[in-house]
């Protein structure tokens, strides 16, 4: 069975941005070992491909189960309406394939020592 790791960003008009999601992405590849044969990336809108399309290229590229994980810190309405709406659909072509939603980052055990790491590094 072949898993593919969908990473959904918003997505932003500045393109740095984006590429930075893609970037994490390809880390994320690079360090799934057995876990997943392919970790892609997709956004909710204002940059491709959008999640409908990261989904089919996952299929396309031979996956069985897509997950689809929530680069996002809170559930507001993008995680808790927006995403299972656009993911719903292709759940709805593609029967015979496991296409699920995983939990959003912000709601990861570990966000908060994360976070408080993090504030211990800046610029001085």
């Amino acid at each position: 069975m072949s898993r593919a790791l969908l990473v959904v960003a918003h997505g932003s008009r500045r393109e740095a941005s984006n590429d930075e999601v893609r970037a994490l992405s390809a880390l994320m590849a690079e360090k799934a070992g057995n876990d997943y044969d392919m970790v892609r990336t997709a956004f909710l809108e204002l940059a491709e491909p959008l999640i409908p399309d990261g989904i089919e290229q996952c299929i396309r590229d031979g996956a069985d189960e897509v997950v689809v994980m929530p680069y996002f810190l809170s559930a507001g309405r993008h995680v808790a309406k927006d995403i299972p709406e656009e993911v719903a659909p292709k759940q709805a072509q593609y029967p015979g394939k496991k296409i699920r939603i995983a939990p959003y980052l912000g709601a990861a055990d570990g966000i908060a020592e994360l976070m408080l790491s993090m504030s211990q590094k800046g610029s001085e």
